[in-house]
Order: C-alpha cells, then structure tokens, then sequence
C-alpha cells in the first residue's frame, strides 16, 4: 500500500513490462472477435515525468529516453526493431507529448490505447487515491470498468469474461517480496481452473536470482500448456539492494511470441545497458511437444566516455 509508480515510471522494466504488453495486445487483435484486459494492479494509470517524484529519481531516462534518444546517450545504431517503434510511437501519441516525452502511460492506458471499440479493460486498483485518479482518468471510456478491491481476489469475480478470450496482467508492487509469489501462485491456480485458456502475464523483479527461482519451478508444473519467459538484466543478479533487472512470465503465451520479442530483447540490451554488461533470456519453460530452449545473451556497455553526464 505504501509503493507508488510515479517514482518509478518509464524506468527499464517498465521498457520490459509495457513492451511486452503491446506484443500480447497487437497479438490478441490478430482476431476479430473481442478480448477483454484484467489488470490486478492498475495503478493510477499515467505519471507525469516532470512531477516532483519523478524528478527525484529520474529513472526514466535510463529506461524509456533511452529508446527515444539514443543518439544522446550514445546507442544510436541503426533503426529500432518494428514491435518497439510501435510501442513507442503510441507513447508519443499520448495527450500530453505533443512536445516532447512529458507523460508516461501505464498499464491501464497504454492498454487502452491500442484495445478497439468491442474489446474491454477491467482495472483493479486497492491503494484508495490511485483508484480514485484512475476513475478520474477513465471516466468518459465505457470500454473500462476501474474496481477499488483488490486484484487477487478480484480475478473470483472477473473470471472467465464473457468475451471469453484475452489477458490477465498481474503486476503487484512486491512489498511483500518472497511471500508476494505465493500469492501469485495461488491466484493463477485458481485463474487457470476458472479460465485455462486466458493469457496470463506476470511482471517480476529481479535482485537475487534465489529468490525468483522457486516461482519459476512453480511455473513448470502450474498447469499451463505453455509458459514463455522473457527477461531483462542490466546489473548482476547478485544484490538485494537495488532492481537489477526484471522479468515477465506470459501463461498460454501465443505460439510465435518468442519470435516476436527476440529482436527487441536484443535491441533493449544493447539500449538500455549500463555499467554492466545487460542481458537478455528468452525461455519455454513450458511448450507443448518440445524441450524448451534457453537463449540468453550479453550486451558490453558503453565506453565510460559515451555515458551521459
């Protein structure tokens, strides 16, 4: 209850997060037939990136201004994959960034922005003022339904949707840390028996790897018939202290998702590393009928003297 996104908005694993997220949306609207979005926790639904908490982390701009200006920060190496221009265009064509990158979109948002007129959004939001901004914000779009309850619990109620396909994005703030997994354990088993064939996308920090290696050995065995695992590191996984790098998990994943991501996993190493050589891992844990696949790659950082001051 005490975490809030502004701080953090437009950072690296947002790049991850609503990258992937686009990927899944663009692949849902494949079909004609309506899909329906449930985000566990929505958040308020767009940050500013000149308000006072963002100002005081700046963390943006070694996430999204990166993508956007590389040739400031010295990336600038040929044109950018289709799947992140796209994403990024419709960063850009936001109210607000007429300009300029002022505003970052979250989830809710940049959901919102791609869904078409017959598909639906169901936002789950507990802390009470990120609730009330997101009303506030989605107020005149019948496509979406803002609940102030909170988001596990939620899922009993909003599963299955009667649009019958679609995703569901859980995305808590890990107070919790450790324990916040097992809660997301028992929600996806629970999710799975009321709706198997969901889409189903986890976001997960990474600090030590000990920590999220139970979580994906759950995976495994969770019932799915597919699991991909798409990560970004751009410190070492070795310290507790600080986001070294962040993870998705898509359940019932679209066969060719991993074909999708590939090339801007790679693009997002090579754009987003720092002193540390990034790296990027594309997994099945699960497929159907295969032995899944690791790919997992390094990026060498910039020289010390290409580096934004």
């Amino acid at each position: 209850m005490n975490y809030r996104h502004a701080y953090h908005a437009g950072n690296f694993a947002d790049v991850l997060k609503h990258s992937v997220l686009f990927a899944l949306i663009e692949a849902l609207k494949a079909k004609d037939t309506p899909f329906a979005l449930i985000d566990t926790h929505a958040g308020s639904g767009c940050y500013a990136l000149d308000s006072e908490e963002a100002g005081k982390t700046g963390e943006y701009r070694d996430g999204i201004a990166r993508l956007l200006f590389p040739d400031l920060h010295g990336t600038g190496q040929g044109p950018l994959p289709a799947l992140l221009r796209r994403w990024l265009d419709s960063v850009l064509a936001l109210p607000g960034n007429e300009q300029g990158l002022k505003v970052y979109p979250g989830s809710p948002l940049q959901a919102a922005q791609a869904m078409r007129a017959t598909d639906s959004a169901q936002l789950c939001e507990l802390h009470p003022e990120e609730a009330s901004r997101l009303r506030e914000l989605f107020h005149h779009d019948r496509r979406v339904h803002v609940h102030h309850r909170n988001g596990y619990e939620a899922l009993k109620a909003l599963l299955p949707p009667k649009e019958k396909r679609g995703l569901v994005l859980i995305d808590p703030p890990y107070e919790a840390q450790e324990e916040e997994y097992r809660l997301i354990e028992a929600a996806l088993k629970a999710a799975l028996q009321r709706w198997p064939n969901g889409i189903y996308a986890v976001w997960y920090p990474i600090k030590l790897r000990s920590q999220v290696q139970p979580f994906l050995r759950w995976l495994q065995r969770c019932g799915a018939r597919r699991v991909l695992q798409a990560e970004l590191l751009v410190h070492p996984d070795d310290s507790p202290l600080r986001l070294n790098g962040s993870g998705m998990v898509i359940l019932n994943a679209p066969w060719n998702l991993d074909q999708v991501l590939r090339e801007p996993l790679q693009a997002m190493a090579r754009l987003l590393s720092q002193e540390h050589a990034a790296s990027w891992r594309l997994d099945w844990l699960i497929k159907e009928g295969d032995t899944p696949v690791s790919q997992t790659r390094h990026v060498r950082p910039l020289p010390q003297s290409k580096r934004p001051g």
